[in-house]
């Protein structure tokens, strides 16, 4: 018999809750507050039926563009052929968490004003552009003797006897 193609066929594991995580939903989830333009990733919980996205948004990134009672609107892009498209679906506020995504910028501009205040202080002026890593210095080997090392030669006679 052929597999389904149903709206949850093969999300066995995909939507199954974690190690020690089954059993009772903790508060945390629903006393979230949420804005719009804000960033969220969509993290279905399998214990909860209702208001649960479809299987494509599942680890997806969005912005909220509504609030309701008990969901959240959520803008997701979607490749399909060769467009993408901004698919705006509602879910439920248990299948939705805060996005780390603009933490490391926001560090990183807090980082970069401060070092504009320093070299101000300073008197200098800096780039605060990320740079590529680039290559590792070169070294000088220092200490280390030469060996030559010559092959033996095959004997297959001496071989077979079972020495040299």
């Amino acid at each position: 018999m052929p597999a389904g193609h149903g709206l949850r066929s093969r999300t066995r594991d995909l939507f199954a809750r974690g190690l020690r995580k089954k059993g009772y939903i903790p508060l945390s989830p629903y006393l979230k507050t949420y804005r719009t333009g804000q960033y969220v990733d969509v993290k279905v919980n399998g214990a909860v039926h209702k208001g649960m996205p479809h299987k494509f948004y599942h680890g997806r990134t969005g912005r909220v563009w509504n609030v309701t009672k008990r969901a959240i609107g959520v803008e997701i892009n979607k490749q399909v052929g060769n467009r993408i498209i901004r698919k705006r679906i509602h879910v439920r506020v248990e299948h939705v968490q805060p996005s780390r995504c603009e933490e490391e910028l926001k560090a990183r501009k807090v980082r970069n004003d401060e070092m504009k205040v320093a070299a101000k202080a300073r008197g200098e002026v800096i780039s605060t552009k990320r740079q590529p890593e680039g290559p590792k210095p070169g070294f000088m080997v220092e200490g280390a003797s030469l060996e030559t090392v010559t092959p033996i030669p095959y004997d297959v006679v001496n071989d077979l006897k079972g020495g040299y």
